[in-house]
């Protein structure tokens, strides 16, 4: 989603890549220009599209060692904004070579397009205002003065219209503000719908499709906007005296037996790589890259004028590039620890995207407690987690990405969902089955947010076998004579042609990711269990154009044969894609899972029946995912936390004798 302004950009801060896994750094962006300059591949309409690191292959990198050589290579894809030609370019910056220029089809079945470039909103929204019926439809609203006007630019999707076949197509919906400092959101233009070639910089159809009033309520939130702001919020400091317990190593971080590398990628965003615990005197692999590889938000509203609204955020605006800059008090709370983005705008020229990643730990609560009325020992450790964190600002939608790390191993990721609803204008009155009334004259359409993450696992090593486990009651009979019992029943992914399944909360079906050469005390192989939040997913029909190009959110996971470039689960160009690009493709190779390289899709999310209570700006949503070891140690991996000191009590610590009547040993007890 774009609109007409463009974010400013800083001079980059730029430390040399030591590692094959080191986010782009700003001397190599500048090169990889330089090179394709030299190559006679950049004229002045030429834009940059995605500029982002070919990282090594797998094996490579597992056996880098400090010191060793870094070739440095980065992918970057072109178009040219008088054409719309696409190429894609393979630049070596450490040879200052081009090792490869590919054209792109983009004009023939199934299509696709290069993510949008940030001026092609201001191109839209040139041609928009010039266009006649464009004026003559606000002037039939009432809109005689329309430099307060915004508007919005949307990816078409692919609907197999005629008019849009091979060509770079935007469409623009109209919003309206009463000044300046107006939120937009709040004032749709009800029913005009235009359609804008980027090349031809013209608008090719404009439909009208009826109007309703515009909404007059103002949906400002800023402090004072809705009256005085309650007094009652006292301080809440947090503090640590002896600084944080995390270490940072240029991008390598080490926290509580915690091992991990942070990296930045345009499209992706926050990228995890080689997440390792240390068990003893070995750090244990479990996961080797972890990435957002899209993410979905279909609309449910057939109206002509939005039934194709359906954005993939990752895809066609690049969650890297959207990142905001977060700030201690308002995003962030404790000692943090920033990491900042180096990237490159439409010319291919770097520059610093600051603080997009906090790090910083916090209090969990419990994380285990015992209470022994048998031997007096009364036990409790706190649980305390280390979080990472970025925000993107999409449009009117805002999504914070949390990773949290905990001290018992287990791996939790996060998705908060605030920002405004996305609304349209309707008479009041009527009834809209679609949609949420949230204001005068205001609803919200429903709508999904549907998101996949990539799990490169690499549970105590490369090969893995993953299982689906249920939780079966047993039948009665004479295994089952009270009809109490029940077990677990798993089966083993073989081949992908068996790996496209649904969660399932009935059975309390889980996936668990094993390593058949690796084993624990008593024997069994080691493994994690991804436990998902069932919800649903894709609603729209299976035969339907956004089944086919988001045909990654018709499955809760997949599990596919390991493969670099199979990195995005709708595909490279799912805009304006017809679609069967992604995960179902690579599906159809069936290559066998059981013992080998393996790579985890998850998708997850929330289906969003907006409320009057998220208007005018949206509390955050919560949705995610767990990763939990099981059988991965041989015991309680936390059990050698120190006792927590209780504050202002000389020292004493969460520790004291059982209370309850009797002595150890002796008397009633509680028991369960």
């Amino acid at each position: 989603m774009l609109t007409e302004s463009t974010p400013s950009m800083p001079e980059p801060r730029d430390p040399q890549a030591s590692h094959p896994l080191d986010p782009v750094t700003a001397a190599e962006i500048t090169t990889a220009r330089e090179v394709l300059a030299e190559a006679g591949k950049v004229t002045g309409t030429t834009r940059f599209t995605v500029m982002q690191l070919r990282e090594p292959a797998k094996s490579e990198v597992l056996s880098h060692r400090p010191g060793d050589p870094v070739e440095r290579t980065l992918d970057a894809v072109l178009i040219d904004t008088a054409t719309g030609s696409v190429h894609e370019a393979v630049v070596s910056v450490t040879r200052r070579k081009l090792l490869s220029w590919t054209p792109v089809d983009t004009a023939h079945h199934p299509y696709g397009q290069p993510p949008l470039v940030m001026e092609e909103g201001q191109t839209v929204t040139d041609a928009v205002r010039a266009d006649p019926r464009w004026k003559a439809a606000m002037a039939s609203r009432g809109i005689h003065d329309t430099d307060l006007c915004v508007i919005l630019c949307l990816p078409p999707g692919n609907f197999g219209h005629t008019g849009e076949k091979g060509r770079r197509v935007l469409r623009a919906l109209t919003f309206w503000r009463a000044h300046e400092q107006d939120s937009p959101w709040a004032h749709p233009v009800e029913g005009i719908v235009a359609s804008v070639d980027l090349v031809e910089r013209r608008v090719i159809e404009l439909h009208d499709y009826g109007s309703a009033p515009l909404p007059r309520e103002h949906g400002n939130f800023r402090e004072g906007d809705w009256g005085p702001p309650r007094t009652t919020v006292k301080p809440l400091e947090i503090t640590q005296p002896e600084g944080p317990s995390f270490q940072v190593d240029g991008r390598c971080v080490s926290w509580q037996n915690w091992h991990f590398r942070v990296g930045f990628d345009q499209r992706e965003g926050l990228v995890l790589h080689q997440l390792a615990y240390r068990d003893g005197e070995r750090d244990r692999s479990i996961v080797y890259r972890a990435s957002m590889a899209e993410l979905a938000v279909p609309y449910g509203d057939p109206h002509p004028a939005r039934y194709w609204v359906t954005y993939f955020d990752e895809g066609e605006d690049l969650l890297g590039r959207v990142a905001t800059s977060l700030a201690l008090g308002c995003d962030c709370l404790g000692v943090i620890h920033y990491f900042d983005a180096v990237l490159s705008d439409d010319h291919g020229r770097p520059y610093t995207a600051p603080n997009v990643v906090c790090m910083h730990e916090e209090d969990y609560g419990v994380l285990w407690k015992h209470t022994d009325y048998f031997t007096g020992v009364s036990e409790t450790r706190r649980s305390r987690r280390l979080v990472l964190s970025t925000f993107t600002a999409i449009g009117n939608y805002d999504y914070g990405f949390f990773w949290y790390f905990y001290q018992d191993g287990t791996i939790q990721f996060e998705v908060k969902l605030t920002g405004i609803l996305f609304a349209n204008a309707q008479h009041e009155g009527t009834h809209n089955p679609h949609a949420t009334p949230v204001a005068p004259g205001v609803v919200a359409p429903y709508h999904q947010h549907l998101f996949n993450m990539r799990l490169d696992m690499t549970v105590d090593g490369v090969r893995n076998t993953v299982e689906e486990v249920d939780v079966v009651p047993l039948p009665m009979g004479d295994g089952n004579p009270h009809g109490n019992a029940f077990t677990t029943a798993g089966t083993v992914l073989r081949r992908e042609s068996e790996a496209a399944r649904l969660a399932d909360a009935s059975v309390a079906r889980v996936w668990k990711v094993s390593n058949p050469e690796s084993r624990n005390r008593l024997g069994q192989p080691v493994a994690y269990k991804l436990v998902p939040n069932e919800v649903p997913v894709l609603l729209a029909r299976p035969e339907s154009p956004l089944a086919r190009r988001a045909a990654f959110a018709t499955r809760h996971l997949w599990v596919t044969s390991y493969d670099p470039a199979e990195r995005y689960a709708a595909g490279d160009y799912p805009n304006q894609h017809a679609g069967g690009a992604g995960l179902p493709a690579w599906q159809a190779r069936d290559r066998p899972l059981a013992g080998e390289d393996i790579v985890l899709w998850h998708t997850f999310g929330t289906t969003h029946i907006p409320r009057p209570e998220e208007w005018p700006v949206m509390p955050v949503e919560y949705t995610g995912f767990t990763l939990k070891p099981v059988g991965f140690f041989d015991r309680n991996p936390s059990l050698d936390l120190p006792r927590s000191p209780r504050p202002g009590e000389g020292g004493a610590s969460c520790h004291a004798p059982a209370q309850g009547p009797g002595t150890p040993g002796e008397g009633p007890h509680p028991t369960r």
